[in-house]
């Protein structure tokens, strides 16, 4: 019996076994898939590094003809905006963060407890805004109109503070991972549903909570429609809004002249180009610098849709 084990098991390495040829054509295609995800920011910065006249005289050049820090000069010229506008950036994904992972964990465990009485309500209620929603116009009302969060940080934050995705996700890691006996052992304690939640279920859900914290981290570092619609105050708009205003209205920028030139002088001596991309490196660096730091919670979180009922 023991040959015929050993032998299955022998046949069954031969299957899962890749041949040298197809794992170098695997190597292969995740280098050249690899490349294709680095090599624009890589331009990015090549571009931002590059003369504003030899940009005019041969556009994008991945081997420049002349090199210049002129748009690092300009960005540190105006580094109390920049300064400002990254605090705001930096505050509106801390915070926001926060309060996207309570409400999402919060209304998931509601939601992954089987003796709940208003479970399938409450199930429609996740379900349909992540099918349907009620339109931009809508949300302008609610969080203008109604809420009165017009030029308040709260306008950044609250529309994107919880999604019906991210509560889906939760419920279905809670389900399948938290065992009905450890709450119902915390109930024989006397712990509410509160303790259990906050003592018992979160710090057994870091792969969840990384998730979560990362989709909305990049939701609201990378938001400016937000900003867009809700802010006029120029010291509450974040690094993303700030960028957009440079692509669409690079005269905000010559608005503001110092060091005493004159408007015309400001404006001839400001880059185009190559402070866009300036700016966008010194958005995308830090959210980008954060990422390895949670890949191995990310990564595992990533499966947890795939686990079925």
């Amino acid at each position: 019996m023991s040959k015929v084990k050993k032998a299955n098991v022998d046949k069954m390495s031969s299957l899962n076994q890749i041949k040298p040829s197809t794992n170098i054509l695997f190597n292969i295609v995740f280098l050249f898939l690899g490349l294709m995800c680095i090599m624009p920011l890589v331009f990015v910065f090549i571009i931002s590094i590059t003369s504003e006249e030899s940009l005019k005289a041969n556009g994008y050049q991945f081997i420049p003809n002349e090199l210049s820090n002129a748009a690092y000069m300009f960005l540190w010229n105006e580094r109390e905006t920049i300064l400002r506008a990254l605090f705001m950036s930096i505050l509106v994904t801390v915070i926001g963060t926060v309060i996207t992972i309570c409400l999402t964990t919060s209304m998931g465990y509601v939601a992954s407890r089987r003796n709940f009485k208003l479970k399938k309500l409450y199930t429609w209620i996740i379900f349909v805004p992540m099918v349907f929603n009620g339109g931009m116009l809508a949300s302008y009302v609610v969080v203008n109109n109604i809420l009165n969060l017009r030029d308040t940080i709260w306008a950044l934050i609250l529309p994107l503070a919880c999604s019906s995705f991210s509560v889906t996700i939760c419920r279905t890691f809670f389900r399948t991972t938290v065992p009905d006996a450890l709450i119902e052992a915390a109930k024989i304690d006397g712990a509410g549903q509160f303790r259990i939640w906050s003592g018992i279920v979160l710090p057994i859900s870091k792969p969840v909570m990384a998730t979560i914290g990362m989709f909305a981290a990049f939701g609201y570092w990378n938001d400016w429609f937000q900003a867009s619609l809700y802010i006029s105050n120029e010291k509450l708009l974040t690094l993303q809004a700030f960028l957009n205003s440079i692509q669409n209205k690079l005269e905000y920028l010559a608005n503001n002249p110092y060091g005493g030139l004159s408007l015309v002088e400001y404006k001839n001596a400001m880059p185009t180009e190559s402070v866009r991309m300036a700016i966008a490196i010194i958005v995308i660096v830090p959210i980008a610098l954060t990422y390895p730091f949670f890949q191995k919670y990310f990564i595992s979180g990533l499966t947890i849709g795939s686990v079925k009922e």
